[in-house]
């Protein structure tokens, strides 16, 4: 009996000092455990940051990347559109200048036609009544024509007088002129007109070379002949 309790007291001794030691294995472990988690977080962490760190870095090369190809494209498309915007205005340019250039040669081919009603009407004097019936018809077509070619942008050159201008007009003759000075148009042969401020044909002119010479080529012709005269004589005399 005595034997049977003091087994129980030696149970109970050892319960108590396992039961003091199972508290600490339990600490270790837990500290092993939270140790365990923060190095995971950390790793954790310095994996995510590497991460964030290098799709930042992608990120800024792809933007700058863009940006590049972006900045090429705008280029592109301000020198195409600088491109059609010259296209389109040589093309409205080009037709503008084919538009005169039709025009301009057919009413270069009416105005010999202009120039034939001119003429009749300075020749014509019609002294008959019915003569003049019919030079007044005849020079109502004449104003209806001249009316056409206005409307048309046609202006008639006014050059008697005027300083000669090789780009307006065509020296047909020179003569000396005692009233006009030099290179003065001295008559009109042939009138010249204007389409829309662009020459359609040329004025043909007379144009004045000045007064006094004619007679300095008098003079010259007069000394050369006097001058062959002395010489005949002294050779005359010579012999």
């Amino acid at each position: 009996m005595i034997e049977n309790q003091s087994d129980n007291i030696d149970i109970k001794e050892n319960d108590v000092s396992n039961q003091g030691n199972v508290p600490e294995d339990t600490s270790s472990a837990e500290d092993k455990i939270i140790e365990n988690d923060k190095l995971s977080s950390q790793k954790i962490e310095e994996i995510n940051t590497e991460e964030l760190k290098n799709t930042i870095s992608n990120n800024d090369a792809r933007l700058e990347q863009l940006e590049k190809e972006h900045e090429t494209l705008k280029n592109q498309y301000v020198r195409i559109s600088a491109d059609f915007d010259n296209f389109r205005k040589r093309q409205s340019r080009d037709q503008d200048d084919l538009k005169v250039q039709l025009v301009s040669k057919t009413l270069t081919a009416v105005l010999p036609i202009v120039d034939n009603f001119e003429r009749a009407r300075q020749q014509l004097k019609p002294e008959s009544e019915e003569a003049q019936a019919l030079h007044r018809s005849y020079q109502g077509l004449y104003k209806q024509l001249v009316e056409v070619l206005k409307q048309q942008g046609v202006a008639p050159m006014r050059v008697v007088g005027q300083q000669f201008d090789p780009n307006l007009h065509e020296a047909v003759l020179r003569e000396p002129s005692e009233e006009f000075e030099e290179d003065l148009i001295i008559e009109e042969l042939q009138r010249g007109y204007h389409l829309e401020g662009k020459v359609l044909r040329h004025a043909l002119v007379k144009v004045s070379m000045g007064p006094g010479k004619q007679n300095s080529q008098e003079e010259v012709e007069k000394d050369t002949v006097e001058e062959s005269i002395d010489s005949e004589e002294n050779t005359s005399e010579d012999v």
